[in-house]
């Protein structure tokens, strides 16, 4: 059985996070990788639980090292994921499950062409739904629908697509193909 690294992602509604979570409660053997960043850590943050913390020396030194699989800036603060923490964990016998945002997915997809990417949506009817019981306006509707269709329109170098209206079914769905991948 090979591993592999799996990058899901989707606009926002589209429920990568619980699709995620489901996926690492019934499988052993796909884990998630704790991202990097150059932000200071917060009181009561640990080293390692939510985040690898960098001073911006450090950080460079990631960079200049081709460790960065995709790396974003995001309100002054940088985030990234770590090639080494992603080999380690595929060395160790486990595949890699990471949820991005589709601009960060096609970043590591570029910079690690072996990972399968797939692109997770919502109906559009559901995806409006979703965002018309969240909103705080009714502007917020339009512009998040907007957003979405940005994303999906960007998800061209997704390796597969996965509806999401039902999120079992799309948590079967992606453990199979999960199989797939790996047999």
């Amino acid at each position: 059985m090979s591993k592999k690294l799996f990058v899901i992602s989707g606009p926002s509604g589209a429920g990568i996070r619980d699709i995620a979570a489901a996926v690492f409660a019934q499988r052993e053997d796909v884990c998630a990788i704790v991202p990097v960043t150059a932000r200071k850590m917060k009181q009561g943050e640990v080293n390692g639980v939510g985040y690898y913390f960098y001073d911006l020396d450090g950080w460079n030194e990631l960079k200049a090292a081709g460790d960065l699989l995709e790396a974003t800036e995001f309100a002054g603060n940088d985030y990234g994921t770590s090639r080494r923490l992603v080999q380690e964990a595929l060395d160790g016998g486990h595949s890699v499950l990471l949820t991005l945002e589709v601009e960060r997915a096609a970043q590591l997809k570029r910079n690690f062409p072996e990972a399968v990417c797939v692109y997770i949506e919502p109906s559009p009817a559901v995806l409006e739904q979703r965002y018309r019981a969240i909103a705080r306006s009714a502007f917020e509707v339009p512009v998040r629908l907007s957003e979405a269709e940005r994303q999906r329109a960007l998800s061209g170098f997704c390796d597969a697509r996965l509806g999401s209206d039902d999120e079992e079914a799309a948590v079967r769905e992606l453990c199979a193909l999960i199989d797939r991948e790996t047999a």
